[in-house]
């Protein structure tokens, strides 16, 4: 069973780990070509997808009941119920999003000048998030839609898919930004609808491959209605520790501003850096939340202790590795984004720090996925709330600012909330499932 163990997490999570490598690429993109538009540019949608990543946690959560639920049923042999999961999931989402919609709509100025923009970028920011937001139920669709794939065992699917709308929304982008010919382009609104039109064929695509699985939809199937409390049991919780993530950010973030806007701007490198190291993290824990779900409508109590084991060990052996390249090169790949030698020695004594919380950041997020397959998403809220809260915000603000010790400070705050996040995680993953056993 091992190496048919072993070959089930690496084909489920080398797929999620491309097809998070890609969008994190395609963001990058994004972002140069909006910082060509100006500084203004940069800000208005910055700030703008601050906002709209809290309504995507909300999806992403939602997402995580779903896969939870939907791969357990199809461990269990029951379709109908996955069935009725999926559709359930999709009504979920929707009906959140249309309320994320009209608020952005409705409220979306106040939202906006609350983030502290001056009147210009103000007005650059609302055409974006008033287009963007306002049809963020497309973004809903896609996150759900992939969700529900993932669940069913295929994550190349979602990969493949990902691609193909990434690229399109690069190459939309561009046109509708600087224009082509006598077209002259129109700037930032053309980056708004380049991200919609991508997200609608998206989940065109997306929606036409759930049609082709086996949990193929019927009329039947699409009837409304609320059937299964668990789904909503799960999905609160998930939802709370991304909020909770987001709110932590957003206050220790302002608490590295308040050391000195080079501290923030160097903070903000070094994370750009390590986003792409951590993918294979994020793979495996897709991996594992599908095995463990699977393996819990099986009642395999066993193959839930092995998937969780060696997909942590994974991630441990590979995030490890990669940490050695930022411990030694993080100088040197500081140079791509800079060339102030205050700011490349920052990034460099950051990413020294980053190259030892990588394995812990890799059990953190593993068992966490490992958790939530299982259908436990009060664990991960619980890891979230004393680390980001009880740990980063209080050690940024004694270590970085009151000590004095700046970015080494900020970073030696994570390096200990994570530490902390994946003892706890280990001890609750290896409790419960020594007692299922």
């Amino acid at each position: 069973m091992t190496n048919t163990l072993h070959k089930s997490i690496l084909n489920l999570a080398i797929p999620a780990t491309i097809e998070n490598i890609l969008q994190t690429l395609v963001g990058f993109i994004d972002t140069l070509m909006i910082a060509k538009l100006g500084l203004t540019a940069v800000t208005a949608v910055g700030v703008s997808n601050t906002i709209l990543n809290v309504y995507l946690a909300v999806y992403i959560a939602i997402g995580v009941g779903c896969s939870a639920l939907v791969s357990r049923n199809i461990g269990a042999k029951n379709s109908k119920a996955a069935k009725i999961v999926a559709v359930q999931s999709i009504y979920l989402g929707l009906i959140v999003s249309l309320v994320f919609g009209l608020a952005a709509v409705l409220f979306g100025h106040y939202l906006l000048l609350w983030m502290g923009l001056d009147a210009t970028e103000l007005a650059a920011a609302k055409t974006y998030f008033y287009l963007v937001g306002g049809l963020t139920c497309f973004n809903s669709l896609m996150t759900v839609l992939a969700s529900i794939i993932r669940a069913t065992g295929d994550t190349k699917s979602p990969m493949t898919i990902s691609a193909i709308t990434n690229v399109t929304n690069v190459c939309v982008d561009y046109v509708l930004i600087f224009g082509i010919g006598s077209f002259t382009g129109f700037g930032i609104l053309g980056t708004a609808i380049g991200t919609v039109i991508a997200r609608i064929f998206g989940t065109v695509l997306l929606f036409k491959k759930l049609q082709s699985s086996a949990l193929a939809l019927q009329k039947e199937d699409l009837r409304f209605g609320c059937r299964d409390k668990e789904l909503i049991s799960l999905t609160i919780p998930a939802t709370a520790e991304r909020l909770v993530m987001r709110l932590g950010q957003v206050v220790y973030m302002s608490l590295i501003v308040a050391i000195s806007s080079k501290t923030y701007a160097s903070h903000n490198i070094a994370g750009s850096i390590e986003s792409f190291v951590y993918m294979p993290a994020y793979g495996l824990a897709t991996a594992a939340a599908v095995l463990i779900g699977m393996a819990k409508g099986e009642k395999d109590y066993h193959k839930i202790r092995q998937v969780g084991f060696w997909s942590a060990l994974y991630g441990i052996i590979i995030l490890g590795f990669f940490g050695l390249f930022l411990f030694f090169g993080g100088a040197y790949f500081a140079t791509f984004f800079t060339s102030d030698s205050s700011a490349i020695a920052q990034v460099g004594i950051a990413l020294k720090i980053d190259g030892f919380i990588q394995p812990v950041l890799a059990i953190s997020l593993i068992l966490a996925g490992a958790l939530q397959g299982m259908g436990d998403t009060k664990t991960p809220l619980y890891s979230t709330i004393i680390g980001m809260w009880g740990i980063r915000v209080v050690g940024v603000f004694l270590f970085g600012q009151y000590f004095g010790l700046g970015i080494a400070g900020v970073w030696l705050s994570i390096l200990i909330d994570l530490a902390i996040r994946a003892i706890f995680l280990s001890y609750r993953f290896n409790k419960v499932t020594r007692i299922l056993a």
